[in-house]
């Protein structure tokens, strides 16, 4: 019977050990995952100052976000503008090196011109234009200084300009063969017949003296006589463009389209000496030729 009771001790001090130990390990296992409840008062302030944070936390997040942006744009902006001025500096410079072969494509014509001419020539720039005179005057950017005299005639590789009628040390005004008071001697090549051109209008010029029974044509070219010791001879005027044969009368209305393109000229040369006497010679020689020949065709 003893020993019966000792066995129910056994067993239930045993039982209490092990509720005990599961008790224990219970709390220990649930103490991490705790959730801690709030009181009245903390609800309420949660509630408030959250919306407040929220608020908070987006402000702040636009502004960082702003500011990143507003800095990677000005960078932008900053890099776009230096771009550009590359862009545009490398542009400049093309231009001026387009415009530096066109120049020289037209200083090489000027070269290539000039050797057939025995006439030492100064290269020089159109400076100016006289507006009351329908471009009928130039100014030139070369003067007394270069050695350039007064009615020292003026061409270009397409033909006669003008002369010089007026001077300074360093420039030059040039009246162009559209100038009414301009007269110059000249030929029509191909049958050789005088007359002499006057400036007319600011794209004309007209031939006089011309006999109405000259078969002239149009397009005729009209060259310098080498008459009136102003301009040598055989410089292009320009082309015919208009014949009028009146019924009566002995003359023919004559008008010339000039060789050289005045809205655009750039640069000329002016011929302020020969280049050598034996070259010079020849020149006088085929004159006398020319008038000998005039003669005994009158």
């Amino acid at each position: 019977m003893s020993i019966l009771v000792n066995d129910n001790k056994k067993r239930t001090r045993l039982i209490l050990n092990i509720v005990v130990l599961l008790f224990a390990l219970i709390r220990f296992a649930s103490k991490d995952m705790t959730i801690k409840k709030t009181s009245f008062f903390e609800n309420v302030v949660i509630d408030i100052v959250a919306p407040i944070q929220k608020s908070v936390t987006t402000i702040n997040s636009n502004i960082t976000g702003f500011f990143v942006n507003y800095v990677a744009n000005v960078d932008a902006s900053k890099k776009n503008i230096m771009y550009q001025k590359t862009i545009a500096d490398l542009k400049g410079q093309l231009f001026e090196l387009d415009e530096v072969i066109r120049e020289n494509e037209r200083l090489k014509n000027f070269l290539e011109f000039g050797e057939s001419l025995p006439y030492k020539q100064v290269l020089a720039q159109v400076v100016a234009w006289d507006s009351n005179s329908d471009f009928k005057v130039i100014r030139i950017n070369k003067g007394l200084k270069q050695g350039i005299k007064l009615q020292a005639p003026v061409i270009t590789a397409e033909g006669l300009v003008g002369y010089v009628f007026r001077l300074t040390n360093d420039f030059a005004d040039v009246l162009t063969v559209l100038d009414p008071n301009n007269r110059i001697d000249g030929i029509i090549q191909r049958v050789r017949t005088h007359g002499i051109v006057e400036g007319y209008s600011q794209e004309r010029s007209i031939m006089k003296y011309v006999s109405r029974t000259e078969p002239i044509i149009l397009n005729d070219l009209v060259i310098t006589s080498g008459l009136g010791n102003i301009y040598p001879k055989g410089i292009k005027i320009g082309t015919v463009s208009r014949i009028e044969r009146e019924s009566y009368g002995i003359t023919q209305y004559v008008e010339i389209f000039p060789a050289v393109d005045f809205g655009r000229l750039e640069e000329v040369a002016v011929l302020i000496g020969t280049k050598n006497i034996q070259r010079q010679k020849q020149w006088k020689a085929l004159d006398t030729m020319d008038e000998g020949s005039e003669g005994a065709r009158k």
